[in-house]
């Protein structure tokens, strides 16, 4: 994926590959987007906030975009590999089943078993090991099996899907001042914000926002390359040991600053969500954690959007937190 170059991303790519996600057999929907001011959630200075529903998407996140646009370039009945413990693996196995693709999802051990069953029951293979072990059992399964290995994240096609996001916010807020968006690998933040820019936005501010305890794409930023580290946050789904090479270029030339948030700040976020009606997972909360403890600068007067990226959280979860 390093071959990739951040110019291989342009307007006429994302174009196309909206429409491959507006027609995929998937399901995919155009979210809403609601303004901060119509819920009930607590008052906020900046008065024109919109928030991007992706807990509402089909699979439950945003993930379902880019695996739309992954499969539809791939030829049907595939033998594919994965990694994953969280919603790519949910939609890798559910696109999987409907494009009739043999499938293999490795997992790392410390994933919740619910979700080994959940994707067993699409139909794919579920093999669970030691984190430090899935990538030479993907490099297996492609040597010796022939299977070919869909990235969750460093993937130019999975980018150009995730970027549909941002092409839906600006038709409903063509001119947005500022659009804070979470990262994990940066394959969702890659793709809004090149969307965002190459749409004639140039003066936005586009921000990620990461757990403190897995910055990788901040420590990026200051390093200059993408890095390795070892990750621990509430929120698994932000939590990769790296950040993708193809996002890393994406994010450098079109993100303005990645901010990070705190497991407190993500916990409090989750509550203040479902209080307002909102189930929101904690990777999916960390753009609103944000906004909400004040980290993002200069919001008032300017037109914000926030995305919420996920909602796959059961009810044992949260009920570990505060009312």
């Amino acid at each position: 994926m390093g071959e990739v170059s951040a110019d291989s991303i342009t307007m006429d790519l994302l174009r196309e590959a909206r429409e491959t996600v507006r027609r995929s057999p998937l399901g995919v929907i155009n979210t809403p987007m609601i303004p901060w001011s119509q819920t009930t959630l607590p008052a906020h200075k900046a008065n024109s906030i919109y928030i991007k529903l992706e807990n509402m998407q089909t699979t439950g996140s945003f993930k379902i975009r880019g695996v739309a646009n992954q499969f539809a370039r791939r030829p049907k009945g595939g033998r594919f590999v994965t990694m994953s413990s969280g919603n790519y693996g949910k939609c890798f196995a559910y696109a999987s089943k409907l494009y009739g693709s043999e499938a293999k999802v490795v997992m790392p051990e410390n994933a919740p078993i619910s979700r080994a069953v959940l994707l067993k029951s699409f139909g794919v293979d579920v093999e669970i090991a030691p984190t430090p072990r899935l990538m030479s059992i993907v490099n297996r399964c492609v040597q010796e099996d022939g299977m070919t290995f869909l990235h969750s994240f460093d993937d130019l096609d999975v980018i150009a899907g995730n970027a549909s996001v941002g092409l839906e916010v600006l038709e409903v807020v063509p001119k947005p001042d500022v659009v804070v968006v979470c990262c994990g690998g940066g394959g969702l933040l890659g793709g809004v914000s090149a969307a965002v820019k190459l749409s004639g936005c140039e003066k936005a501010r586009i921000y990620g926002v990461e757990p403190e305890g897995a910055c990788t794409m901040y420590k990026s930023f200051l390093e200059k390359k993408p890095v390795i580290m070892d990750t621990d946050s509430i929120a698994p789904g932000l939590a990769p040991p790296y950040a993708g090479t193809l996002p890393f270029k994406l994010c450098q030339r079109y993100v303005d600053e990645i901010i990070l948030v705190s497991d407190n700040d993500i916990k409090g976020a989750v509550s203040t969500l479902y209080r307002a009606g909102l189930v929101v997972e904690p990777s999916g909360t960390a753009a609103f954690a944000a906004i909400a403890s004040a980290k993002i600068p200069r919001l008032e007067g300017m037109n914000v959007v926030c995305v919420l990226t996920g909602g796959n959280i059961g009810k044992d979860e949260l009920a570990n937190y505060p009312d």
